[in-house]
C-alpha cells in the first residue's frame, strides 16, 4: 500500500494523489489541440532566417543555461540536505540557524545577480530590435473580422490609390521591413513567427515595428488573438521575395490597371454584376465594399481585390491551390456559411448576420455567379511580377496544396 508514515502517532495514512492533475493534463491536451493549424503549413517559431529569432534565440540561451544552473544547485543543497540531516542518523533535534547572515546574504544575492543579468540581456535584445529604420520599405497591415489588408504607403499606383493586396504579404529579404498595424474592429494578432516576433493589432492605434528574412519563400501567418467565430479561419501568406523581384512586383503592381473584359464575354457579364449588383433580386454590388485597382470600385469595408487572380488563397486563406480555386464560386455564393462570422452578403437567397442583425441576402444565379468569378480570375498581374512563380513554400505537410 502506498502510505506516509506519520511522525507524530506512528500510523500509516494513505498517501493523496493530487485531484488537480488529470485536470491539468486535460486542459493542456485541449490548449495543444485548439493550437493546431488546419492550413498545410506549419508555423515555425525556430527559423533562423530572421535578425529576430536569432536574437531572441541567444538570449534565450543565457536564460536556459542560467535555469539549469538554479536547478542543479537547488536539487544538490536538496539531496544533500535530506542525506546528510535524515531523522533516522541523528538522535539530537537538528542545529537551527536562524539569523546566519551569510547565508541570507546569499539566498537574496544570487536570485538579484540572476534577475539583473537577465534584465540587462533583455534590455540589450530590446535596444538591438525596437528601433525601426527609417527608409526601411514600409508595409501598412489592416486587420478586420475575418481577413489581412496589406498596403504599401509609398507606392501609389498610376490608376489612382495605394498599392494594396489582401491576405498576401508580399515583402523583400535581406533588409528590415516596417510594418505599420492596425485593427478595424476588436483585438487582432499579427503572427508570422518565420519572419519575427508577434503584435497585438489594437483599434484606432498604430504599432510599428520591424520583421525581416533572409531566405525568400512562403511563410504562414495566423491571427494569433481570439477575435471571434473565425479566429482559426483567419490566416494569411507571407512571401518574402529577392530585392529584384520585389522590385519588380512594385513597379508592375504600381502599372496595373484592370484588364478590361471582351464584349459579351463571361468576364464582361461577370464585371457588370461586380460593380451594379442586381437590383431586382436584392443581389448587392461587390464594388460597395471592395476595390479593384484602375476600376470604379473603390469599396474600403471588404478586402482589396486587385490581384485576386494571381493569389492562391481564398477567405483569408481557409483554402489553397486547388482547393481554393473549386471553392471560389460556393464562397460567392454563400461566404457566411462556408465561414462564420463572415459579413460578405450572400447571393444565394440564405440569411446572413451583420452586428447580431438578420439580413436576406440577394439572388443571383449559379451562371452569374460564375461570371463573377470569371471576372475575378482575369485580375492578375503580369507573369513576371507573379510573387508564386518559383517561390519555395516551407513548412508543408506531407500531401499539402502547395
Amino acid at each position: 500500500m502506498n502510505t506516509i508514515q506519520d511522525r507524530h502517532s506512528g500510523t500509516a495514512r494513505p498517501r493523496k494523489r493530487p485531484a488537480a492533475f488529470p485536470a491539468l493534463a486535460a486542459g493542456l491536451a485541449a490548449t495543444l489541440l485548439t493550437g493546431c493549424q488546419q492550413s498545410e503549413q506549419f508555423l515555425s517559431i525556430g527559423d533562423m532566417s530572421s535578425d529576430y529569432n536569432k536574437e531572441i534565440f541567444w538570449m534565450s540561451l543565457w536564460a536556459i543555461a542560467l535555469s539549469i544552473i538554479v536547478f542543479v544547485g537547488v536539487s544538490w543543497a536538496l539531496f544533500y540536505s535530506v542525506q546528510k540531516f535524515r531523522e533516522d542518523r541523528h538522535e539530537a533535534p537538528p542545529a537551527q540557524f536562524h539569523g546566519n547572515n551569510r547565508l541570507e546574504v546569499i539566498l537574496v544575492a544570487v536570485p538579484v545577480v540572476i534577475v539583473i543579468l537577465l534584465s540587462v540581456l533583455t534590455v540589450r535584445s530590446m535596444a538591438r530590435l525596437n528601433p525601426v529604420p527609417v527608409n526601411a520599405p514600409k508595409i501598412d497591415v489592416l486587420s478586420k473580422q475575418f481577413w489581412w489588408n496589406f498596403a504599401y504607403p509609398t507606392v501609389t499606383s498610376d490608376a489612382g490609390g495605394t498599392v494594396a493586396n489582401a491576405n498576401e504579404m508580399v515583402m523583400p529579404t535581406n533588409q528590415p521591413v516596417v510594418l505599420n498595424l492596425t485593427s478595424g474592429d476588436v483585438i487582432h494578432g499579427f503572427w508570422a513567427p518565420n519572419i519575427g516576433g508577434q503584435r497585438h493589432a489594437l483599434p484606432s492605434v498604430i504599432r510599428t515595428w520591424k520583421v525581416d528574412t533572409e531566405r525568400p519563400g512562403v511563410y504562414q501567418g495566423n491571427c494569433s488573438q481570439l477575435c471571434g467565430a473565425s479566429h482559426a479561419n483567419m490566416r494569411y501568406k507571407v512571401i518574402a521575395l529577392e530585392p529584384e523581384r520585389y522590385a519588380a512586383f512594385l513597379a508592375a503592381a504600381k502599372a496595373y490597371r484592370a484588364p478590361t473584359p471582351a464584349e459579351g464575354s463571361a468576364e464582361a457579364r461577370g464585371y457588370t454584376l461586380f460593380m451594379q449588383g442586381k437590383a431586382s433580386t436584392g443581389a448587392l454590388a461587390c464594388s460597395a465594399c471592395h476595390r479593384v485597382q484602375g476600376t470604379p470600385a473603390a469599396g474600403a469595408a471588404g478586402p482589396d481585390l486587385s490581384f485576386f487572380g494571381t493569389r492562391r488563397t481564398l477567405g483569408a486563406g481557409m483554402w489553397e491551390g486547388e482547393v481554393a480555386e473549386r471553392n471560389l464560386v460556393p464562397w460567392i455564393a454563400n461566404s457566411p456559411g462556408m465561414k462564420p462570422g463572415a459579413l460578405m452578403p450572400t447571393y444565394d437567397g440564405s440569411e446572413y448576420l451583420v452586428n447580431g442583425k438578420v439580413q436576406k441576402g440577394g439572388v443571383l444565379t449559379r451562371a452569374e455567379i460564375e461570371d463573377i468569378a470569371a471576372y475575378l480570375r482575369s485580375l492578375k498581374l503580369p507573369e513576371e511580377a507573379d510573387y508564386w512563380r518559383g517561390t519555395p513554400v516551407y513548412g508543408v505537410r506531407a500531401g499539402g496544396t502547395q
